[in-house]
This record gives C-alpha cells, structure tokens and sequence, in this order.
C-alpha cells in the first residue's frame, strides 16, 4: 500500500496560474463551516520549517493503564487484534496534557486511533500536533495549507489538484535538497470534513504485525541494515541550479525502535523506499520486494476504515503505512486536513523486543 501518485507538476508561470487557481477554488460547504467557525478566511500557502528541538515523544511520560484517557470515553473499541482502535465519546479539542499523554501512546502501540464527530478547528488540530511532536510540526512546501495558523495543516483535496501541481513546480524553484529535514513524520492526525457517500475508506497496516512474521534468522539479517529512502517531492539542488529537481535520499534502518513502547518495526514504505544500502540491485529489489508484499497482502496486520464526516484518525508513520481506496474515483468530494507531527532520527536498538515478545503473546 503506498499513497496515491501525484500528477506531474507543470512549469508554465508558476505564480501567475496559482493566483487564478485560488480564486477558483470553493471547498466543500461543511469544510467552509468548520473554517468559519475557527475564522478563517479560505486561503491556500505554503511554508516550511525543519525540526530545531530535541524530541522526547509524548508517549513515554504517558501512564501505561492510560486511565485518564479511557475515563473520558464512553466506549473503547479495538477493531483488529494487533491494530486500530476507536474511541467512542472524547473530544481531541478537550483533552489535558496526561490524556495527550496517553493518547500518544494508545497511538503508538495500536498504530492508529479513530474518534467520529469531532468539533475541532484547524488551529485547535495543529496545536495537538505541536503538542504530539514536542513543538515541531511538519510544514510542507510543495503541498497546500490552511492560511492564518501559523503553517502546518495540510490540505487533503482532489479539488485542488491543479493547484498543487502548479504548487509543486513553484515550490521546486526556491525548495533546495538540503533544506529538506532527515527526520520523518510521527503521530499525523487527519480530519474528514467531507467525505464520498459510500467508497473513499482508508486502510493501515502495522509494521510491528509485519515484523513479527518474519522468521528470527530473516529478522538478524535485516537488523544490519538500512535503506535508502526517498522524499515524497523533488526539490532543486543548491550547488547545481541547472539541474532538474529530484527527490532527496535519507539512510534509515530497515528495522526501527519505537521510544514510547520499545519494540521493533519493519520500516519500509513502496513509495519512500528507494533500495537497501550495501546490497547489489537484484539482491535489494528482491528483499525489498518481499517486505512490501508481507506489509500489503496479509489482511490480518491490516485495518480498514469507513469515514464519516467530521472523524478524525491519529496514526504512526513510524510504524505504519496506509492508502486510500480509491473506489470512488474522484468523482466527489473528498476533503480534509492533515497535521503531522516532527519526530526523532530513526534509530534501532539492538535491545528492543518485538511486539509479540513483549506483550507475551507467543506464550
């Protein structure tokens, strides 16, 4: 499962074609409340930044029997043995600090969260992911954000397609490789103001699930390497302005340690993972090729979710990847808007316990 493919960006006046593209731009009318509720005027514009903080994830003050959060809810339901969780009756807007706490690290050891009928602004969805990534959030040049918040809340839209395209050539020009950060993603929190009537669900699998399927010999064996992973956009290189914008390679461990549960995670992605260091291509692709069939094609670490307007889903990227179905194709409207959270280097310890080991599941 890898995310949907963006359209080639196009070249032609940049600037000029994405002023007439924003006064053409309506979003759908349950998006234009929730906007106007917070005040906000509808607006697209892009910025970055790059983590500047050390990061201590949320999870690890968090109590492990997580009773202030689960006290707040009226239901606690788990929708697959090793993944996906709903909580019935919170409010992510209301939440203290230790229900923060706590919710990172439900998110954490259960991949992703889901809470339906959620009365949250984009401001109050950003000030969680700040909360959620120790003061860094994500802000993406080539992607479209909600204005007046201070940068970081993304735009999901297949509305504003072309937008993002020109977006992206524009952003291509003044968006050099090196200021792209070595660190990705961790809690990502997205909302669905609108939604297709029936299709459009999303689906997650867990890389702790997948790890653990792996035979002790095959998981010694990946323990010692890394990948090579790729940015999801291309970006121009400083030292060398002729040339065409690429993507940006990063090294991390194919194997992952999470700081707040402590266990391994397979952590390769079809889309990000470009081959494994130190290995002859055949010898990468094959590995490479394995890895991301055990992820996409065993339903049983997988979970799929069926929305409904104003739900919000908090997830790992640290330890899950996901895709939509895109069995509505686009013939209405999907919108919503994405914070993700700034997280640590990923680093693996030779010390950390896969999930079924430390939850004592094989016994």
């Amino acid at each position: 499962m890898s995310p949907i493919a963006v359209a080639p960006t196009s070249r032609a006046e940049p600037q000029e074609t994405i002023a007439s593209l924003k006064a053409k731009l309506t979003p759908p009318a349950s998006t234009q409340a929730r906007l106007e509720k917070g005040g906000i005027n509808w607006d697209i514009d892009d910025i970055r930044t790059n983590r500047a903080t050390p990061y201590v994830d949320p999870g690890t003050r968090a109590d492990p029997e997580k009773k202030a959060l689960f006290s707040a809810a009226k239901e606690v339901r788990h929708l697959n043995y090793h993944l996906g969780t709903e909580l019935v009756g919170v409010q992510l807007k209301d939440l203290t600090d230790q229900q923060k706490d706590e919710l990172a690290l439900l998110v954490a050891e259960r991949t992703v969260v889901f809470l339906r009928d959620q009365e949250i602004s984009p401001q109050q969805q950003r000030e969680l992911g700040l909360y959620l990534g120790a003061g860094e959030i994500e802000v993406h040049p080539q992607a479209a954000q909600v204005p007046g918040v201070g940068g970081g809340v993304t735009v999901i839209w297949e509305g504003a397609k072309d937008y993002k395209q020109q977006l992206q050539s524009d952003a291509q020009k003044r968006t050099f490789r090196e200021a792209y950060p070595t660190l990705p993603p961790g809690y990502t929190h997205l909302h669905q103001d609108a939604i297709p009537e029936f299709g459009g669900d999303t689906l997650w699998a867990s890389g702790y699930a997948a790890y653990d399927k792996l035979t002790p010999t095959f998981r010694t064996l990946l323990e010692g390497l890394n990948g090579v992973y790729i940015s999801a956009d291309k970006y121009g290189d400083k030292t060398n302005p002729n040339a065409p914008p690429d993507h940006v390679e990063r090294l991390h461990p194919l194997i992952r340690t999470h700081p707040a549960t402590g266990w391994k995670s397979l952590f390769v992605n079809r889309s990000m993972t470009r081959r494994i260091d130190g290995l002859a291509k055949l010898e990468s692709d094959t590995l490479l090729k394995l890895l991301f069939e055990i992820q996409e094609s065993n339903v049983d670490i997988q979970v799929r979710w069926s929305w409904t307007p104003g739900t919000s889903a908090i997830w790992d990227n640290r330890i899950a990847i996901h895709t939509v179905s895109w069995d509505y194709e686009g013939k209405v409207e999907r919108h919503g808007t994405r914070v993700s959270s700034l997280a640590e280097k990923p680093y693996f310890d030779p010390k950390s316990k896969s999930r079924r080991e430390a939850l004592g599941l094989d016994n």
